[in-house]
């Protein structure tokens, strides 16, 4: 007889997590409003990203923005001074949004009046990957001083996500990056993800990455 029960309870919770997903990825259909997932670790450059994306975006497209973090506003007051509609999310510890998570996020943000929406996750390679958020599609970003070892150390997050961005791409004669590699060692995680090499700082690639999210948004809204 056995002395105690062993309960998966993770595999309860992804469960759960990926219905609820499921859920809110179809209610945004139905509304035509795309949600971008953008993932990626602290320092990567995710916020002035966001920046460049809205003023890439933002006379072609009604934009809004949830910030999250475990703490702090500066994020939000930073985004907020372009226009975009914007909220900011506080986690309260946890390193990860999942899919209720955002729903409430999307409730108080309103979508009635965006069509296009970033979620600028929690910063790290983990957590982030491992929840389903209802997104329409997944971004993250490896910037060139991480190293282009990161795909190999964490690669669910490279396996999840539609588009990696290359940032930090002025600085990579700084770095020993070696670009043809980290290349190939996202293709053997995931080998349809696009991969596009920015600079948030000084606007290389943006263009390419604007149309790349034009091309989505388009797409969802068929």
């Amino acid at each position: 007889m056995e002395k105690y029960k062993v309960i998966e309870i993770k595999e309860s919770v992804f469960k759960n997590n990926d219905e609820q997903a499921d859920l809110l990825r179809s209610d945004l259909k139905k509304e035509n409003t795309f949600l971008l997932n953008l993932m990626s670790s602290p320092g990567s450059g995710k916020t002035t990203t966001v920046l460049r994306t809205i003023e890439a975006l933002k006379d072609e497209m009604k934009i809004g923005v949830m910030e999250a973090d475990i703490d702090s506003d500066v994020d939000a007051d930073t985004v907020s001074k372009t226009g975009a509609k914007v909220i900011q999310l506080h986690t309260g510890g946890m390193c990860h949004l999942d899919a209720d998570m955002t729903k409430q996020g999307l409730v108080e943000l309103g979508t009635d009046d965006v069509e296009f929406v970033i979620l600028e996750n929690v910063g790290n390679l983990v957590c982030p990957a491992e929840f389903d958020t209802g997104s329409s599609k997944n971004a993250m970003i490896l910037s060139v001083p991480e190293g282009h070892d990161k795909p190999l150390k964490y690669p669910l997050i490279f396996s999840v996500v539609d588009v990696v961005l290359i940032n930090k791409i002025d600085a990579i004669e700084y770095f020993d990056f070696d670009l043809d590699l980290v290349k190939e060692h996202i293709k053997k995680r995931n080998p349809n993800a696009k991969v596009i090499e920015i600079s948030a700082k000084t606007g290389e690639g943006i263009d390419e990455w604007a149309n790349w999210i034009r091309e989505e948004v388009k797409t969802w809204n068929n």
